[in-house]
């Protein structure tokens, strides 16, 4: 996010010194140079612009520097194939989601760096998604309620889609890579879900759900 800012702040000093040329041009009465100055001008300007828009959008994700725990969730079970999961994730309060279905299936976005912007020294990031059920069955899949529950506030300008929708204004970044994992839901399971900078992980971490994941698919 700083070297973002900074680049922002550059970007705003060359604006500031071709509005000041603008101005010199136009008292000398040169048409032709205050048009190239303003035209500068506003390049920066958008350079800038962007550049810190795009830092406070790379702070609405977590940087990702190792395989870190970013989750855990816990289910217990309001009623046949309704499940109550709260969800836990570090430094936010605890929501509860309702989840339909036998299984549930939490996904991330990773945002990764590619030259030119692997000079900035900026770490991989990423945001959690959305939260959802899965049924066992495909049939169920196709004709069943589906539930679903977003993780994450999309900020204003969001550097996942600005750069996923107009690659070439951001050739530096790499939006593709999108990674989920599921395991089965059972009352009283608990799971812990890490990040790498490969794959979203799930694990059980106490008897009712190293249960439901031994039974599963049984």
């Amino acid at each position: 996010m700083n070297a973002l800012l900074t680049a922002g702040a550059v970007f705003t000093i060359f604006t500031l010194f071709f509005i000041f040329s603008t101005g010199r041009h136009i008292r000398r009465r040169r048409p032709v140079r205050a048009t190239s100055s303003l035209a500068g001008g506003l390049i920066f300007a958008s350079l800038g612009g962007a550049s810190i828009m795009l830092a406070f959008s790379y702070a609405a994700y977590d940087r990702l520097v190792a395989e870190q725990v970013v989750s855990q969730i816990e289910f217990s079970r309001s009623a046949q194939g309704e499940y109550v999961a709260r969800v836990m994730v570090s430094g936010e309060p605890d929501r509860l989601l309702r989840l339909r279905g036998d299984e549930w299936q939490m996904d991330a976005r990773i945002i990764t760096w590619k030259p030119p912007a692997t000079l900035l020294g900026l770490d991989p990031v990423y945001q959690l998604d959305r939260l959802s059920g899965r049924y066992a069955s495909v049939a169920d899949e196709m004709s069943a309620e589906r539930t679903v529950h977003a993780l994450s506030k999309v900020p204003a300008l969001d550097l996942w889609r600005v750069a996923r929708k107009f690659p070439m204004l951001l050739p530096g970044i790499d939006a593709y890579y999108g990674t989920a994992t599921y395991l089965p839901m059972a009352d009283g399971a608990r799971f812990e879900v890490t990040l790498s900078r490969t794959a979203l992980l799930a694990r059980p971490v106490n008897d009712a759900a190293r249960e439901a994941v031994g039974s599963w698919g049984q």
